[in-house]
């Protein structure tokens, strides 16, 4: 895995935190949360997004 793919993995794993937290504290649908997600697995490409999910 090359050092720009594991930053991507990094990013989007940051972002799925967030994304994790804004749902657990009520700021965001679920149908919010799937459509970001999305669009950050779009931006971020990230090798190893299912083993997240």
């Amino acid at each position: 895995m090359s050092q720009e793919q594991m930053l991507n993995e990094v990013k989007y794993k940051t972002a799925l935190h967030v994304l994790n937290t804004m749902l657990e504290a009520g700021m965001l649908t679920l149908s919010e949360y799937r459509r970001i997600d999305e669009m950050n697995r779009i931006s971020f490409s990230p090798d190893l997004a299912e083993v997240y999910a």
